[in-house]
This record gives structure tokens, sequence and C-alpha cells, in this order.
């Protein structure tokens, strides 16, 4: 459900060379959530992910066999009962953002899976949101042994924008 950027390598050597930075920490990835209630002025998340022990088709914090994760965020704009944030990540786990957010609890508007089902439906009725409120907004890594440097920026999807115009 996530909107904005995504990366597909179309060589085997795109792909290795993308993998390495990855693991390497060196790609710079931005997203943009809108999340239920109001965060501290900014901060991180480090908290482990891994399955969830009960409900195996999500992840969810643990405290033992989970992989390192670490979100940065900061809030750009406040609403009456949300915030608009920008997240960086450090590391890229399967639903990291969202469980995350919920983690510190504050999560990411129409999110049926990690989020508030209560305010999702008051969001869905008053704003019109219809999906979950997560955009991959920046993308920066380089390719050809790092001769090749790219910046890859997609501006919030359409959706999104009215959902935030209607907030205001």
């Amino acid at each position: 459900d996530t909107s904005g950027l995504l990366v597909v390598a179309k060589t085997l050597e795109a792909q290795t060379d993308l993998v390495r930075q990855l693991q390497a920490r060196s790609v710079k990835r931005h997203y943009y959530a809108l999340v239920h209630g109001e965060p501290a002025p900014s901060g991180e998340v480090n908290a482990p992910i891994g399955r969830h022990p009960v409900q195996r088709t999500k992840m969810a914090i643990v405290k033992h066999g989970g992989k390192e994760a670490r979100t940065h965020y900061a809030p750009r704009e406040t609403f009456e009962r949300c915030t608009l944030v920008e997240c960086r990540l450090d590391t890229g786990r399967t639903h990291q953002i969202r469980v995350h957010a919920q983690h510190i609890g504050h999560p990411i508007a129409g999110d049926d899976k990690y989020g508030d089902e209560a305010a999702n439906r008051r969001l869905r009725e008053q704003v019109g949101l219809k999906r979950l409120f997560l955009h991959a907004s920046t993308l920066e890594f380089a390719l050809d042994g790092g001769k090749a440097p790219y910046l890859l920026n997609a501006p919030l999807a359409s959706d999104l924008i009215e959902v935030l115009d209607r907030l205001a």
C-alpha cells in the first residue's frame, strides 16, 4: 500500500551493487507517514523486529531472535488528531516504519494490520483516507562503484495530498 519510489534492478550487477549498499547502510531512504496522535518533536526508534510470535503474518518488536531495526522520525505538520512525520531508515526490515510507529503508540493512519481501527474509520469517514498513509519520498544511492549517483524524489500521491488538505 505504500506509494512513491521503488527501485528495481535491471541487471544482476546492479542488483548485487544495490544489495551491497543496503547492507552497508549507504542507501538513504526517506518516507512520509501520517500517524495518529502527536509524537515527540523528533526521535529515534531502535527496536529489533522479527516475526510476531502468534500472528505469523505480522512483524513485531521482539526481545530474542529479531533483527536490528532503527527509524528516525521528525514531525513536519500537526493536525487535530494526527501528525505528518518524515521518517529516515537506517535499516530496512519488513514493515519497519509501521511496526515502529505502533511501538511508540502512534500507528500510521490507514494501517489495517498495525493501526488503530477506530481512528482509521474516523479518518476514512471524515477526510476520505482509504489506504495506508505511507509514502516513499526520497532514495539516494550510487551505481557503478559510486560513479553514477542517483537522487530520486517522488511527490506525495494526489490522494494523500487531498487528505492533508481536508485535515488542514
